[in-house]
């Protein structure tokens, strides 16, 4: 995530302390030492069909779902593990029954619990029931207005019903944002997006890069080109400090394309921002992509891998040994090779100046464009020039 209200604005978010060392980026920890964000994609059901969901999940069966007492026990041994946050993702977890008994037991543990949800199951009762049960944040999928965002989900009155549950979470006290995953299809819908944050009294906003994988894979060739991507950006940029400079504060992050900092380091550079090298330090604090090592992701069957787009590769099974020697064991290749990317990494990346502060960018992206996971991310939009690649370099 590269949170562009800390670093183009200043202004500190609930979380940057996960993402930005408070040395001013002098240091930061290994690898070795690091306790990963924890998604857990509760169930494999789901009341949508989204165009671009990378679980690629249905209103299909329960039978690999673990049950409540394997649930809790994973979620104790996160707690002893020290893992900072566990989001509760899906599918669609609303539809687990025991969901707020979960998340109940995950803040009893002194976990951090976020909720992630297409929004359309949060009636007034059920926002009550998060609040009590002490979800810390519910993040609600939202790809746009009501036209564009019900062609995504496949589904007539699904915008309204999301935006139904964003208010009843605001009513019900709940911290709540909005999500906004941009492709070519909606890309003209972030300034809908900054007013919808502003009138609706959103105090968070989520732009992601697509990632190809689950039904995402069919959306690659509607990915932005690099021009459009800048561009995107840059909108998302500008609205930011507009609505700073309008008196609202609105924490608002781009997320899964880490070329982003860079490129924001590089605006900064242009604009003459004094703060750019401060910026520079807290993105190489942070360390970029963090798939295998700052992000992990548990499947509803258990199964665990080094971010939520990585299905088809398993480092092993909570309901067979616990999360956190899982995690430990550098035996399984790839969770080493994650680990330990940089001399791995082919191409552009190799040879780029801000390679600490990005890490490779997506590599699962890679490996879905290209079928090399050590290739290029195709979604680098930066020039060679700006990551001072020498002309004529192999």
């Amino acid at each position: 995530m590269i949170s562009i209200s800390r670093l183009y604005c200043g202004r500190p978010g609930q979380l940057d302390h996960l993402r930005y060392s408070q040395r001013g980026g002098q240091t930061r920890q290994t690898p070795a030492d690091r306790r990963p964000v924890v998604v857990w994609n509760c169930t494999a059901r789901c009341n949508l069909t989204c165009d671009h969901c990378y679980a690629a999940t249905s209103d299909g069966d329960v039978g690999s779902e673990m049950d409540t007492a394997a649930a809790k026990a994973m979620l104790d041994d996160l707690a002893r593990f020290a893992v900072p946050v566990v989001l509760f993702s899906g599918g669609e977890p609303m539809l687990r029954e025991d969901l707020t008994e979960l998340i109940s037991h995950a803040a009893a543990a002194g976990l951090r619990a976020v909720v992630s949800t297409n929004g359309m199951l949060i009636d007034r009762a059920a926002a009550e029931r998060l609040r009590q049960a002490g979800a810390s944040y519910v993040g609600v999928s939202l790809d746009g207005l009501a036209a564009a965002h019900d062609r995504f989900r496949g589904a007539a009155g699904s915008f309204q019903a999301a935006l139904a549950g964003i208010r009843n979470c605001r009513s019900a006290g709940l911290k709540v944002g909005l999500r906004f995953t941009v492709t070519g299809r909606n890309a003209d819908q972030i300034g809908a997006m900054f007013s919808l944050l502003a009138d609706e009294d959103i105090p968070r906003g989520c732009f992601y890069h697509l990632v190809y994988a689950g039904r995402g894979r069919r959306l690659m060739a509607e990915d932005l080109d690099h021009d459009a991507c800048r561009a995107v950006v840059d909108e998302i940029i500008d609205r930011t400090a507009a609505i700073y400079a309008a008196g609202l504060t609105k924490e608002i992050l781009t997320v899964d394309n880490h070329a982003d900092g860079p490129y924001l380091y590089l605006r900064m550079v242009r604009e003459g921002d004094s703060r750019a090298e401060q910026v520079l330090r807290l993105l190489r604090a942070n360390g970029g992509n963090a798939s295998g090592i700052g992000i992990a992701a548990i499947g509803w069957d258990g199964e665990v891998h080094a971010d939520q787009f990585w299905r088809h590769a398993s480092f092993g099974n909570v309901t067979e040994r616990p999360f956190s020697r899982i995690w430990t064991d550098t035996s399984h290749p790839l969770m080493a090779r994650l680990k330990d990317r940089r001399g791995r990494l082919r191409g552009r990346c190799r040879r780029c100046r801000f390679l600490d502060a990005c890490n490779g960018n997506m590599r699962v992206r890679a490996e879905a464009a290209g079928g090399d996971i050590w290739g290029d991310d195709p979604a680098c939009y930066l020039s060679d020039q700006e990551i001072a690649i020498p002309e004529g370099a192999d």
